[in-house]
């Protein structure tokens, strides 16, 4: 499907649209200053749905620069079906397309290593290299792959239910089976000493490409299911 209409991404790498160019392809004849408003009382909220951006005009010093809005696919869809005219199908059809193309295993896994190379930038200026090492292209955190995986809730919970599973023990390091899969490997970080002097070693799970799309794959299955 050809790229009918641009798309964008805010800072959660999520995509969005412009509203003045949906406007525009949409071809509706009213002022997009009187059709937004009139738009965003079928519910919309900012925040959720949008968020108001500065674009450029076509004029100089003032008209140089217009309020324009990123809307989410979901909002760009709805306003799609409200119009009730062929270009709101064509459109509509097309954000389908975008969206699923944006949730494929391939592009998920994609953006879970632009993740982790970013969160190796963050972590090096603060002397981190030894997570900076470990974050590498082939295994990244679960904060990483909770954040990736938009699944509507943190690692927290991520670790709950895949401990739910039967995929990680009561703290939180895989079982081997899992290990032996390829899915998830630990490696050593700083531990502690109890009173007696005991050194209690502690590790961190990193999770390989593959264990994403497991992951992905799974978690909203039913127990019997997951082996």
């Amino acid at each position: 499907m050809n790229d009918i209409i641009r798309i964008d991404f805010n800072g959660k790498q999520q995509p969005t649209v412009s509203g003045r160019e949906l406007h525009e392809f949409l071809g509706v004849e009213t002022r997009y200053n009187d059709w937004f408003p009139r738009m965003v009382e079928y519910g919309f909220s900012e925040g959720a749905d949008f968020y108001s951006i500065l674009s450029n005009g076509d004029g100089f010093g003032k008209a140089a620069t217009r309020t324009d809005h990123a809307l989410t696919l979901d909002m760009a869809k709805e306003l799609c079906m409200i119009q009730r005219t062929e270009r709101g199908k064509e459109a509509r059809q097309y954000f389908i397309q975008v969206e699923k193309d944006f949730n494929s295993p391939e592009k998920t896994i994609a953006r879970a290593l632009l993740m982790a190379a970013d969160e190796i930038k963050i972590l090096k200026p603060k002397g981190e290299f030894y997570d900076a090492v470990t974050a590498s292209d082939d295994w990244v955190s679960m904060d990483v792959v909770a954040k990736v995986l938009n699944l509507g809730y943190g690692r927290n919970t991520l670790f709950a239910k895949l401990r739910d599973l039967g995929i990680l023990d009561g703290d939180n390091y895989p079982y081997q089976q899992y290990v032996d899969r390829g899915y998830f490997r630990l490696i050593e970080q700083q531990g502690w000493k109890d009173r007696t002097g005991t050194w209690h070693p502690t590790y961190k799970t990193l999770v390989s490409q593959r264990g994403i799309d497991f992951i992905r794959r799974t978690v909203t299955k039913p127990l019997s299911l997951v082996n």
